[in-house]
């Protein structure tokens, strides 16, 4: 499916059974890709909930660039894609989730579409080296909207503080990009994907 935003078209993977109970948006990192294997783990434990999931390749990756650019444009398309989805899914719940840079625009934009929670996966604290530069005001922007973050141990990113979510699961020596902890993936999203699955 492809979505028209300002910024460009927006692709869109959408896993749906007959009647979801919750819709969950999804969405990359940077330089990445929707078929991310952590992406994939959230996606399949929403599935097999009963969710609607929709994993979404922003303009900017569909165009070919690797970085994002402007914020504020790529939160703009974000709420474009969310609308556009939302006019399809109106009455079921709306979660909202990604991993590093996909995570940032979760949470930036949580409050605006009035979802329900965020799944933070690899949640980009500071730039590598640079821990005076927290990106902290983002991950605590939905207020009251629930964030699970989920951090490797080792990521040169940094790790958010267990005060920063209602939840933070680190999985012990993996980097920004997992390559183990699957199944702690699924473990920490499932029983929190569960309210919403009724």
């Amino acid at each position: 499916m492809r979505i028209e935003t300002s910024a460009g078209p927006a692709e869109i993977e959408l896993d749906q059974p007959r009647k979801p109970t919750f819709l969950l948006l999804l969405t990359h990192g940077s330089g990445g890709g929707v078929d991310a294997k952590d992406i994939l783990t959230v996606r399949d434990a929403a599935v097999q909930l009963g969710g609607a999931v929709a994993r979404v390749v922003q303009p900017y990756r569909v165009a070919g660039r690797r970085a994002p650019g402007s914020a504020v444009k790529q939160d703009e398309a974000w709420l474009e894609i969310v609308a556009a989805l939302r006019a399809r899914k109106k009455k079921i719940p709306l979660i909202q989730g990604g991993r590093s840079n996909g995570a940032r625009v979760a949470c930036r934009t949580a409050i605006e579409v009035g979802a329900r929670g965020v799944i933070a996966l690899s949640f980009p604290l500071h730039p590598p080296g640079k821990p005076e530069n927290s990106r902290r005001a983002e991950l605590l922007a939905p207020g009251d909207i629930e964030v699970v973050v989920i951090n490797g141990g080792s990521d040169p990113f940094g790790i958010p503080d267990p005060a920063d979510a209602a939840e933070v699961r680190v999985i012990a020596g993996q980097p920004h990009s997992f390559r183990t902890g699957f199944d702690v993936i699924a473990e920490t999203v499932t029983p929190w994907l569960q309210r919403w699955s009724a």
